[in-house]
């Protein structure tokens, strides 16, 4: 029988169960065979109980992938049956509505038993480079166009793998080793998660989780609630418009704090794009849950309670709630702008506290690489899938100015050049800061990137473009300046979109200018030294110094000589 445990000792394996999952996404980000996850951090990693609730999560992540996921094991309960679960099973899929939102999100369970009883579940999640289909990008019309789907099903049946599953997975994308890889990376992701918890149950005589998961859910839901409780009890609407495919989105949004709950309704939002820019529930949820909670309770810990006082509700077919068969490969263009349209109502409700909208979504592209078919291509020239993971700028917090090339809100990590350039013949010609793109005010927006990318000689490819804020920048808070919007263009001057796949000669470049986060204040109100400081590291221009901020010509040049002689602001 398990011991009777103190409060603080529930505490202490509450702490331990949150080291096990880090370790476990530690484990999936030193195995994996994707940069994507390797490099950027696009992955979650989780423990529930045996009913399928989440009692913690890793820090390393993304709240898309976590926070979808606390759904997605129920389903796998429903589905394999808890008849048919034994040890050494591993369970797979990457149905979008009933994983993480899209076909190029791998998600696996593994059951936990301990002394022959079934005591929970590890999940995890890692977005994958190909999964066959059109390739990763918005072009199909139809989830049927995007890729291999894999239902809810055994990868390993009491430690015996499907091999003729792995050899479908095989025939069916352009990166066969990279896939199988990642696939048993996460496999292995869990084990070692599985090994952890076994240890600490040991370590404090637990025969099941049932005590500390009560603990872990109970308080959590108190907290949470007790945070929602200190609120003004009312209701406020935002909106904000973002490019689209082909036509312009409207999400719209209405938040109501109601007692021991927060209700977000997105009713009014655009309904479906033809292209595969829509986003189903699971995703929306996830990001309209997280913009809330770590506006009033990030101390909390995420876990099925904690998020359990969020509901979220969207009109069927709505872009925010596709439904089958709806595309939805590129929905993290439309989830990430979730939360910049639930602060802009929640900001009239506690002003003063949420940050200014950013760049949003992820400034992601993918190259499809080839030998060049203009001409005799090199004997070495070679066929490769490229993927890469960049940010634009983070808007302006009340208090601090946003993030440089920080992605808010999805926290995946900027991609080093080098992982890139080691992927396939792809070469990043410029890599750098964009001055002036952070929307100006009493804090500044973050500043987005420059890019520049090529094929190595003797290779063409097609790029995916997946941006957005081309037409619609990052507005600004409470008197705030917008932030620069998104361009991109090929190095001969052909006009390209910010979505879509588009072809790329032999020989030419394409240069993007990634978008910046949005100023926070009145400009005028900003410290002066903040200014010279942002004037000498080439965050701003002198021509910005001084129209935004006022800074007069002989402060501009005395700034000037001060880099010159390599002084520090």
């Amino acid at each position: 029988m398990s011991q009777e445990h103190s409060k603080v000792a529930y505490q202490v394996m509450w702490n331990r169960l949150i080291s096990v999952v880090e370790e476990q996404a530690q484990a999936l980000v030193r195995t994996a065979f994707s940069t994507s996850v390797r490099e950027a951090g696009d992955l979650s990693a989780g423990v529930y109980d045996t009913h399928g609730n989440m009692l913690a999560q890793a820090v390393t992540g993304t709240p898309g992938h976590v926070n979808a996921m606390a759904d997605a094991v129920a389903h796998f309960i429903r589905r394999i049956g808890r008849q048919n679960m034994f040890e050494g099973d591993v369970y797979i899929t990457n149905d979008p509505w009933e994983g993480t939102g899209h076909l190029h999100d791998i998600t696996m369970v593994t059951p936990s038993f301990h002394r022959g009883a079934l005591v929970g579940f590890f999940a995890c999640t890692a977005h994958i480079v190909d999964i066959g289909g059109r390739g990763f990008g918005a072009d199909a019309q139809s989830v049927y166009e995007e890729g291999l789907y894999i239902p809810i099903m055994k990868f390993a049946d009491k430690g015996e793998v499907d091999e003729t599953l792995v050899r479908i997975i095989r025939g069916n994308v352009r990166e066969p080793d990279q896939l199988i890889g990642d696939i048993y990376a996460l496999a292995t992701c869990n084990e070692i998660g599985h090994r952890r918890l076994i240890d600490m149950m040991e370590e404090f005589g637990l025969d099941h989780l049932d005590s500390i998961a009560n603990f872990i859910l109970e308080n959590s839901r108190l907290a949470t609630i007790e945070a929602i409780a200190a609120l003004p009890q009312t209701s406020a609407a935002g909106e904000m418009t973002m490019d689209g495919f082909d036509v312009p989105i409207t999400l719209k949004v209405k938040v109501s704090v109601e007692g021991d709950r927060i209700v977000t309704d997105f009713t009014g939002t655009s309904g479906l794009d033809k292209k595969g820019i829509n986003c189903p529930l699971v995703y929306t949820k996830a990001y309209a849950c997280y913009a809330l909670k770590v506006a009033i309770a990030p101390e909390i810990p995420n876990n099925a309670a904690s998020l359990a006082p969020f509901e979220i509700t969207a009109p069927e077919n709505s872009i925010v709630n596709a439904l089958h068969p709806a595309p939805v490969a590129l929905r993290h263009i439309v989830g990430h702008f979730v939360p910049d349209a639930v602060y802009d109502a929640f900001d009239k409700i506690v002003p003063g506290l949420v940050p200014a909208e950013g760049a949003g979504c992820l400034c992601n592209f993918q190259v499809s690489l080839r030998p060049r078919s203009d001409a005799p291509a090199p004997a070495d020239a070679r066929r490769s899938e490229v993927l890469t993971f960049n940010s634009g700028g983070s808007g302006a917090r009340p208090d601090h100015d946003g993030m440089n090339a920080t992605a808010f809100p999805s926290g995946v990590m900027t991609m080093p050049i080098e992982a890139t350039e080691h992927a396939g013949p792809v070469i990043i010609w410029r890599k750098e800061l964009r001055p002036d793109s952070g929307g100006a005010g009493k804090t500044r927006g973050g500043l987005g990137q420059y890019m520049e990318v090529g094929a190595q000689e003797g290779h063409e490819f097609d790029i995916q473009a997946m941006f957005d804020r081309g037409t619609y920048p990052a507005r600004g808070r409470r008197g705030g300046g917008s932030g620069a919007n998104t361009t991109i263009e090929r190095s001969d001057g052909a006009a390209m979109h910010v979505k879509g796949k588009q072809f790329v000669p032999h020989g030419e470049r394409v240069i993007m200018a990634f978008p910046g986060g949005a100023g926070y204040g009145d400009p005028s109100e900003r410290v002066k030294d903040f200014v010279k400081r942002d004037l000498a590291r080439g965050y701003i221009s002198p021509e910005s110094a001084q129209r935004d901020y006022g800074l007069s010509t002989d402060e501009i040049a005395a700034v000037q000589t001060s880099v010159a002689k390599g002084e520090n602001l």
